[in-house]
């Protein structure tokens, strides 16, 4: 027994109906989303621009302090690596001294053997090797007196100086380039 369908054709085509009028309820408020409302005043307008350029300016005023806080990065960083090449240069040259200082006196000796003449060949080219690397000797007799460069020890009195002459030298000041490597030992006259 089959029971008879009644209705089955007019329900499918309802449903077709409803099904369509949703669809049609669904894309008007698409519609009317994509369409601006034409109430907007031009204040409302100006607001939306004035609040884009303020946040446009914020964000290149933060990436413009970026950029200069790199660049001063890059100078700091530049400038500690130089410092630290020198701190070692000095360093080095410094504890290079004593061996010129021994030289010196060994080259000093009245010998006439080879191994003087080996003594001044040596301390020559120690002194060329100093020269090319910047290193030069302080100058101090009968220059005036600077704290500076000079390291005071003994002082006399001497008319034939005037006031604060170095009248005599100890031990010999080194200097690379500006920096002082070790201090003139002098005695000065008052």
């Amino acid at each position: 027994m089959t029971m008879p369908r009644e209705g089955n054709g007019q329900n499918v085509s309802s449903n077709k109906e409803k099904k369509t009028v949703e669809t049609e309820a669904q894309m008007q408020p698409e519609a009317q989303e994509n369409v601006t409302p034409e109430t907007e005043t031009p204040q409302e307008a100006e607001t939306v621009e004035t609040v884009t350029k303020k946040s446009y300016d914020e964000l290149y005023d933060k990436h413009l302090r970026t950029l200069a806080e790199y660049d001063n990065y890059k100078r700091r960083t530049q400038k500690e690596k130089d410092e630290i090449y020198t701190n070692a240069q000095v360093d080095t040259l410094t504890s290079l001294l004593p061996v010129l200082d021994n030289l010196e006196r060994a080259a000093a000796t009245e010998e006439d053997s080879p191994l003087a003449e080996g003594v001044q060949m040596v301390l020559k080219q120690l002194r060329e090797t100093l020269t090319k690397l910047g290193v030069s000797e302080i100058e101090a007799v009968g220059s005036a007196f600077d704290p500076n460069v000079h390291n005071a020890v003994m002082h006399i009195e001497d008319e034939d100086l005037g006031e604060n002459i170095v009248a005599e030298q100890f031990a010999k000041g080194y200097k690379l380039k500006d920096k002082v490597l070790r201090h003139s030992m002098v005695k000065v006259a008052n």
